[in-house]
């Protein structure tokens, strides 16, 4: 491992005035991701701000909705009981992310911020567009069994691997950030950025901008919602597919739907057009899958993963029967 310097911030103006004024300066939370690709070689910094033990481990009311804090642990996130009423779908995405372990230890912020990247990301002997632009794509004529279905560009096909943020994009949270320039609020369904061709740029936040809450609004329809992951194995992989949804029927037919899936794209991708084939349809599995066709006409999978299509179709009709049927 290449020497870094490491400092304990004692609060978040120092942190992230700490980190702004040297580029190779990052900020370190439980570091499940960082300390990985630090071993790997894929990140070097040359100075690490420890901010785990700044106070935002709080889960809080806010308005009629809950503020999470940057810093508060995805296991106990996921066990919150308000958070299990009142947003089912992303106690079910946490609970579903990673291993027991490592949710004891990953914080809300991390798990946000975590890398998109696929298997040649962290094989640094590979060219790969997201370490160093204009290197190439080496999954482009590689494997491709994990990657993107949508909105991927020929520099990067990689997917977005949090399954919590694909939950709070379905429930439109809103991630407070604290940068050199002052606070600001991000909407998660804009934190994200899709590769185009600057594929090393994963969101929006400028150097030295610090996480330090996710805000829930209030939202009664995330109370009939779910979160379904389809994966290789049971423990501890990576979504091939998942599906965060919640549903608003009213005599058969739906009133609201939110839908964001996973696995997919090189962020949580939102399913406006889902979304919008559903509003006013018939709670039938017929309006479920011609939903679920209006999203994917525009899927373009690569070699090895065609089958992302039709998994995409087929667990997506399957979770909104099941939240109908209740």
């Amino acid at each position: 491992m290449i020497p870094f310097d490491y400092r304990r911030a004692d609060d978040a103006r120092s942190a992230v005035a700490t980190v702004a004024d040297r580029p190779g300066a990052v900020f370190l939370g439980a570091g499940t991701n960082l300390v990985d690709h630090m071993k790997l070689g894929v990140a070097s910094p040359d100075l690490v701000v420890d901010v785990s033990r700044l106070p935002f481990d709080a889960i809080e009311p806010l308005g009629g909705g809950v503020r999470v804090g940057a810093t508060v642990r995805n296991s106990d996130l996921a066990a919150d009981p308000v958070i299990r009423q009142r947003y089912p779908m992303l106690s079910a995405a946490l609970l579903a992310g990673a291993s027991g372990q490592l949710r004891n230890l990953a914080t809300t912020a991390g798990n946000l911020l975590q890398r998109t990247r696929c298997v040649y990301f962290q094989d640094v002997t590979t060219p790969c567009n997201k370490r160093r632009l204009g290197s190439g794509c080496s999954a482009l004529d590689g494997y491709t069994r994990d990657h993107a279905i949508l909105g991927a560009s020929p520099h990067c096909v990689a997917v977005h691997p949090s399954d919590m943020a694909v939950a709070l994009t379905a429930l439109d949270a809103v991630v407070q950030v604290e940068g050199p320039n002052g606070p600001r609020s991000v909407p998660i369904t804009e934190l994200y950025r899709l590769p185009g061709d600057q594929p090393q740029r994963d969101t929006v936040l400028e150097h030295g901008e610090l996480i330090t809450a996710v805000d829930l609004p209030e939202l009664p329809t995330a109370a009939r919602s779910a979160y379904r992951k389809v994966r290789d194995r049971a423990s501890y992989a990576f979504a091939l597919v998942s599906v965060a949804a919640a549903v608003d029927v009213t005599n058969g037919t739906i009133r609201e739907a939110r839908i964001a899936l996973g696995g997919v794209a090189h962020r949580p991708w939102r399913a406006r057009r889902t979304e919008d084939a559903l509003r006013g349809a018939p709670a039938t599995e017929e309006a479920f899958r011609q939903a679920a066709e209006a999203e994917l006409a525009e899927a373009r999978p690569l070699r090895d993963n065609a089958f992302k299509v039709p998994m995409a179709r087929n667990t997506l009709v399957s979770v909104l029967r099941g939240l109908t049927q209740e």
